[in-house]
């Protein structure tokens, strides 16, 4: 009775070795011996689940640190923003661009803001021209930088038509925030995102660049404190999250070609990329 029950015990466990240990029961001497034989098939289902564990954990881990690099990127453009709302239309702004004008004169106006912002993307295909080595191909920067601009624009001149706040001179109603300013800094986050890590000094070179636009705006009487404070939020902010997101990330047809360059040219008032494909 004893033996039969033992070896309905040991089929039992045989029937699903393919997924468990096989376990069969001995008994003899009145002393029980368990004998374990690990199958191919678990040793097999344990490497791949481990293999799956650490994957998941190095993905989780640097999703969290990229999350973390997010957060730290966020704070400053926020800062801007909530900063830039929080003065709008007091008397604060108002003293300060009549200080400013009285400063430089009321018939002052130098127009470099007009070139200034522009000098980050020309940093970015320059650079790229001098072998400087970037995070991204030059089609993805390019991607990139459409993109941002693109998101950028449109959320600041919905802004403008939506708000209607009248320019500091008076001459439309489309102020906040500045289209320029959103534009410049955009540009310059394109390029501090590329060449941070290779290059600090021409990463950080563009703000420079899109600071100066930022205050050229106020000189020139064409925009007031808080337009300037939440368009540069803005266009870092976008920006960011389009480095973040990575849109349209496996799309580049020129990754593997060489004979392709862009060099960028300046022609008086124009501005464009000069292509050149090597047959």
């Amino acid at each position: 009775m004893s033996q039969a029950k033992c070896t309905v015990i040991s089929l039992s466990f045989h029937l699903f070795s393919k997924f468990n240990a096989i376990i069969v029961f001995h008994k003899t001497d009145m002393t029980k011996f368990i004998q374990i034989k690990t199958s191919g098939f678990l040793v097999l289902i344990l490497l791949i689940t481990t293999v799956f564990d650490v994957n998941a954990q190095y993905k989780y881990k640097k999703d969290s640190i990229l999350s973390g690099n997010l957060l730290k990127k966020s704070i400053l453009p926020t800062t801007l923003i909530g900063a830039g709302l929080l003065i709008n239309n007091s008397h604060f702004e108002k003293n300060l661009q009549t200080k400013l004008r009285n400063k430089v004169g009321n018939e002052f106006e130098y127009h470099i803001d007009d070139v200034t912002q522009y000098i980050p993307i020309v940093e970015l295909y320059l650079a790229d021209a001098l072998k400087i080595e970037a995070k991204n191909h030059w089609f993805d920067q390019t991607k990139y930088l459409l993109i941002s601009n693109t998101i950028t624009a449109a959320i600041t001149h919905g802004l403008k038509h939506s708000i209607s706040k009248v320019r500091p001179n008076g001459s439309a109603d489309n102020s906040f925030p500045s289209g320029h300013t959103s534009f410049a800094f955009t540009n310059a986050t394109v390029l501090y995102n590329e060449f941070s890590s290779t290059s600090p000094l021409l990463a950080y070179s563009g703000y420079a660049f899109a600071t100066t636009t930022g205050v050229f705006r106020m000189i020139n009487n064409k925009h007031w404190f808080s337009d300037v404070l939440v368009g540069a939020g803005i266009g870092i902010l976008v920006t960011n999250l389009v480095y973040y997101f990575e849109p349209l990330k496996s799309f580049n047809p020129f990754k593997n070609k060489e004979n392709i360059s862009l060099i960028p040219q300046i022609k008086g008032d124009k501005y464009g990329v000069y292509f050149a494909y090597d047959f």
